[in-house]
């Protein structure tokens, strides 16, 4: 597989994860943790897509022609705030109407997308020099922890 099925993959897998855990329960955590998790998460989210600006939001992890470096708003700290964002809200909605099932679906999803950002960084290495010292200094998905 090239690297360009490597990417549709990793995206196919996400976007198939994310409508089973979304059609399979309540799109609005009722429990006040699960909420707060779900609004985090999309808080998380928004502020990502502000940070970066018109243009360069990509969904595969190739990086676009015309992409620029980010490491202001969320990415001074995190450089994958859109994917912690994306496993905040799903494991708000599995935690919140739970099932093994849901769960084994949540953990695929958080394969994949660890998946996605090892191979994303390793195109950012190549693409941006000053990608390993921002590396250095911000956390890849969840500060304090990883």
């Amino acid at each position: 597989m090239g690297e360009r099925g490597r990417s549709l993959a990793l995206v196919a897998i996400q976007f198939a994860c994310l409508g089973v855990i979304a059609w399979t329960g309540p799109l609005l955590a009722r429990s006040p943790i699960a909420l707060l998790l779900e609004l985090g998460g999309m808080l998380l989210g928004l502020w990502a897509i502000l940070a970066m600006g018109p243009g360069n939001f990509n969904v595969t992890p190739e990086v676009r022609v015309d992409g620029r470096f980010i490491a202001k708003g969320p990415y001074r700290l995190i450089r994958h705030p859109m994917y912690a964002a994306l496993l905040l809200v799903a494991g708000a909605l599995v935690f919140n109407h739970f099932t093994w099932f849901r769960l084994v679906v949540w953990i695929i999803l958080a394969a994949d997308l660890l998946l996605k950002l090892h191979y994303e960084e390793s195109l950012l290495r190549v693409r941006f020099g000053e990608y390993p010292a921002y590396a250095q200094r911000s956390w890849r998905l969840v500060p304090f922890i990883y």
